[in-house]
């Protein structure tokens, strides 16, 4: 399971239903001055209809990468991702990211304007369409009062709720977040995970999340792929949908979350790992 540029594909049902989004055997490289780098070797993975997916993995495991090509910004080496059986080529309105950064933001445009953007640039509404839709999401996070406002005078999470409302507005096949609450203080952080899931319960989105923090996967996810250093590899798939914001701290929370760490960094410990597990929860990597 862990050999060196072993390629893995997670281990699927024989009668899996037509998923949205498909990474087949994809590796992803980039350049630095010195040399070609790859970032993850032969990923697969299937995202069906409103699944919460999380790709988990340290630092430099190519998670964020793998995000950027399902997005269209970055082509594969090796593989190919389909949305809806159609080959991901470019960027493209079906495919809103949310990035981390909140200052990306227009400073000169209001929160309604904001939303507003890219249904205008996009032309995908009019402008009295747009400015009903715009309304309309912001009203689901929480910030119609703040419509007229403009970015700098918003909280860190506000400013996260307008990006979400705004990536909403486009109403994409697949919501693309990477790291998007890294940057909040902790409290923030809950809350506006809390904020996320309620949001899905009521709009049931699909979303592809990334992150590094094993607690934010068990919550916001019902499935997580786990990446393995670099260069990111499959190691397995867990099933997370029983647990919410009120598990964290239980028992079976806790045992959840050190179990995910031994099978992304103690390698030698994986046949162990599965005799305690029984792997009823776990798709493994083959």
């Amino acid at each position: 399971m862990n050999a060196p540029l072993q390629g893995h594909t997670v281990s699927k049902p024989a009668t899996a239903a037509q998923a949205l989004l498909s990474v087949d055997n994809v590796s992803l490289e980039y350049r630095t001055p010195q040399r070609v780098v790859r970032a993850t070797h032969q990923v697969s993975f299937e995202i069906d209809p409103a699944d919460r997916f999380v790709l988990l993995g340290p630092s430099g495991c190519g998670k964020s990468t793998l995000l950027k090509a399902a997005a269209g910004f970055i082509q594969p080496v090796e593989g190919e991702i389909r949305l809806q059986g159609q080959r991901v080529e470019a960027p493209g309105p079906d495919r809103i990211v949310v990035f981390q950064e909140f200052d990306q933001l227009p400073p000169w445009k209001t929160v309604k304007q904001n939303v507003m953007f890219p249904l205008l640039a996009s032309r995908t509404l009019k402008r009295k369409d747009a400015e009903e839709r715009a309304l309309h999401y912001l009203e689901k996070v929480g910030l119609a009062a703040f419509a007229d406002a403009y970015p700098h005078t918003l909280s860190g999470g506000m400013k996260a709720r307008v990006a979400i409302a705004r990536a909403l507005a486009m109403q994409p096949k697949i919501l693309l977040m990477d790291e998007p609450f890294a940057a909040l203080d902790a409290l923030t952080r809950r809350k506006m995970q809390e904020e996320l899931l309620l949001l899905w319960e009521e709009v049931r989105f699909t979303l592809l999340f990334v992150t590094h923090s094993i607690e934010e996967a068990l919550v916001v996810g019902n499935r997580i792929l786990l990446l393995s250093p670099h260069p990111g590899r499959v190691r397995a798939e867990v099933h997370s949908h029983q647990y919410d914001l009120h598990s964290l701290g239980g028992v079976e929370f806790q045992a959840s979350a050190r179990r995910i760490h031994r099978l992304l960094f103690d390698e030698g410990e994986a046949a162990q790992t599965e005799r305690e597990l029984d792997f009823t929860d776990i798709r493994i990597a083959y």
